[in-house]
């Protein structure tokens, strides 16, 4: 079991499709203590049942666009265990009129708000957490391809993805005189409630099964299992990475 009495801390599992769903399966069939976080009484309903079915330890609250809440959920978090092996941030949001359209188009709010809730939080709550994350601990976020090339439709959601790889490379630095690693997992296209909110998704998923090298689309399942390899000790000398999980579809040119 590569994870086996790690604690594990999952932020944005949505519903039983997310890949952030997928990753907590993948670390707690690796042994892992599981803690689950939502945002809202509304998200409550849907993680509630997951963390029973998964056998979570923790289910808390935390708004991760807000400090005191972020705050709050340290103080959850070390009371019920004092320390945090396996930190998983699956977190992204932009307004729907922002993922259609013309990128020139975003308004301020919309671009503020993709930014805050897609890629600084990924800084909040390493920062908060810091104090709590063991030596040899594992953060790890998900980005798209999107963050690098044009992705129609993909917009604001590409440029908030290109500020998170980049912060994963800062944290990366900053971190790693703890032996705290930071790594991204760039997943290709899943039917997840993220995805539903980008106009032409169908496309995207068809022009996988076409050029990719692997010809066909991947599973929740598949990048569950590279985050489990990147919170286990297998991965004790990777970080700053992006990793990709997309059947090969980022190395294809003309």
């Amino acid at each position: 079991m590569l994870v086996h009495g790690k604690k594990a801390l999952i932020f944005g599992v949505a519903n039983d499709k997310s890949i952030a769903y997928a990753i907590a399966k993948a670390l707690k069939e690796g042994g892992a203590t599981i803690g689950l976080s939502y945002a809202g009484e509304a998200l409550k309903k849907r993680v509630e049942p997951i963390c029973a079915e998964l056998g979570g330890e923790l289910l808390f609250p935390c708004d991760v666009t807000d400090d005191a809440a972020i705050a709050a959920a340290v103080d959850t978090v070390r009371a019920a265990w004092g320390s945090v092996d396996i930190l998983v941030h699956s977190i992204a949001f932009a307004n729907r009129d922002d993922l259609k359209g013309r990128y020139i188009d975003t308004s301020r709010e919309g671009f503020r708000l993709a930014l805050d809730v897609s890629a600084y939080s990924l800084v909040a709550l390493a920062q908060a957490f810091e104090p709590l994350l063991s030596p040899g601990a594992s953060i790890m976020t998900m980005t798209y391809y999107g963050a690098e090339k044009v992705i129609t439709n993909y917009n604001v959601m590409g440029v908030a993805k290109a500020a998170l790889e980049a912060s994963v490379r800062y944290l990366a630095m900053d971190l790693g005189e703890k032996g705290i690693r930071v790594n991204a997992i760039s997943a290709g296209p899943l039917k997840t409630l993220a995805a539903s909110g980008i106009s032409g998704f169908r496309s995207i998923l068809q022009t996988i099964e076409e050029r990719a090298p692997l010809r066909r689309n991947i599973t929740q399942e598949e990048v569950g299992k590279v985050a489990l390899f990147l919170a286990s000790d297998l991965a004790s000398a990777v970080t700053g990475e992006v990793i990709y999980v997309d059947s090969g579809y980022h190395i294809m040119g003309i």
